[in-house]
């Protein structure tokens, strides 16, 4: 039995992060370490990996064999999805997004770090910074990740230096000042031989910094979500009809962010309806108040035609409402984006038909060279301008991540083709 089927999961605050990394960092046996060490493998998975480390010839236990199925289903043509990895300590949940590296696989990256709270980025002792390094920090940076850990693996291989660690940390901060960054944290570790992984080991004494495990436990994320902007976009109308409830009238969703109180003065986007929050319904029944991320059903004192799409609002706190906006758009598909024809863009509840309109440069990721271009392929990063059909609830992006992202879907085979930030609302 594993450690986490013995942990109350319910009472435990969730931490999602993605661990990136070339093909050589060492990512693999990491996440091994960390699901080794914090008692999160089952029993026949340790015999298993064991059994095939001893065929191989190696002695100890090849942690890394734990993520190699997900590697092979990878080399077998998997295109979006990203590999996720569950564990838990009795301090928190955990779910690791185990990203590719290459830069062919850049939209798997910026699809598993959309929903992440930090980014793990290893970095080979004996390499140092790499572009791989830097087009991973700057990904991170893209998609609003609010803490970024560089952990520098394969100490070991360096003699446990200090000087080589310093080094690395004054380079990549220096690359870092660039970047739209908030917390940088640095961490000298031996995924192979455990050393500050989840324990401290004895051959880093000179450094007085937490461990990798410590510090995922204790870093606070309650600030990731915006708590200022109330942002609810409205998923369904429930109308029962029951003879309870003939006359029942709640408008379901979660709240993406910030809170709302009964009597709050609230606005209907877009609309502009305005009207005050009468009740606030969970599950449970009724309560006073409520916020991010709590999925609710709201009812309000006015009759207003609201639908599926619109948001609500608190009156004063009013988001852009736009049919034009620019974006960051990252494009997922083998076929290249066109701007002549009509996409749909799926922004929180609404769906709506959109054009590109512009596309105003590309990003090198290696380089983050900004380049003239009038066409996108797939694992292309471009700030662009789009137009809407109808008017969109937008936040800019690096305030609000819920309101500021939208995926683009192909009209004529439903996929899902692009996914994007919104810069500035015009």
């Amino acid at each position: 039995m594993s450690a986490i089927e013995k942990i109350p999961l319910e009472q435990t605050e969730l931490l999602r992060f993605i661990t990136a990394g070339s093909v050589d960092d060492g990512k693999s046996t990491l996440i091994g370490r960390l699901l080794h060490d914090s008692k999160s493998i089952f029993e026949d998975q340790l015999s298993s990996i064991t059994s095939t480390t001893r065929k191989r010839g190696m002695e100890g236990v090849d942690l890394s064999l734990l993520t190699d199925g997900l590697q092979a289903e990878r080399e077998q043509g998997i295109t979006i999805d990203v590999a996720y990895r569950y564990f838990a300590t009795p301090k928190r949940k955990f779910i690791i997004a185990d990203t590719p590296g290459h830069e062919q696989y850049t939209r798997n990256m910026v699809t598993g770090a959309s929903t992440a709270n930090l980014a793990v980025i290893l970095i080979d002792a004996r390499k140092g910074v790499l572009t791989q390094s830097r087009r991973h920090a700057y990904l991170a940076s893209l998609v609003g990740i609010p803490h970024l850990v560089v952990a520098v693996n394969k100490m070991d291989l360096v003699d446990y230096s200090q000087s080589v660690f310093d080094g690395i940390c004054r380079d990549f901060s220096a690359f870092a000042e660039r970047l739209n960054l908030h917390h940088v944290d640095f961490i000298p570790i031996s995924a192979l031989n455990g050393d500050m992984v989840v324990e401290r080991g004895d051959r880093l004494n000179w450094y007085k910094g937490t461990t990798l495990m410590d510090l995922l436990e204790n870093i606070s994320i309650s600030h990731d979500v915006n708590k200022e902007d109330f942002r609810f976009p409205v998923q369904w109308v429930c109308r029962p009809h029951t003879e309870k409830l003939h006359d029942f009238r709640g408008y379901m969703g979660r709240i993406e962010s910030g809170a709302i109180q009964v009597g709050d003065a609230i606005t209907v986007l877009p609309s502009g309806l305005n009207s005050r929050v009468k009740e606030i319904v969970l599950y449970e029944g009724t309560v006073a108040q409520a916020e991010a991320p709590q999925s609710v059903t709201l009812t309000i004192e006015d009759h207003l035609d609201i639908s599926r799409g619109d948001v609500m609002v608190k009156t004063g706190d009013l988001p852009q409402v736009s049919k034009a906006f620019d974006a960051m758009l990252c494009w997922l598909s083998e076929q290249p984006l066109d701007p002549a024809r009509k996409y749909l863009i799926k922004h929180t509840t609404r769906v709506v038909k959109a054009v590109v309109n512009r596309i105003d440069y590309r990003v090198d990721v290696n380089t983050m060279n900004q380049e003239s271009s009038d066409k996108l392929t797939m694992n292309d990063i471009a700030h662009v301008n789009i137009k809407v059909q109808q008017p969109l609830v937008c936040d800019d992006y690096q305030r609000n991540r819920a309101t500021g992202c939208f995926i683009v879907i192909d009209e004529s085979s439903n996929n899902t083709v692009g996914a994007g930030m919104i810069c500035t609302p015009v």
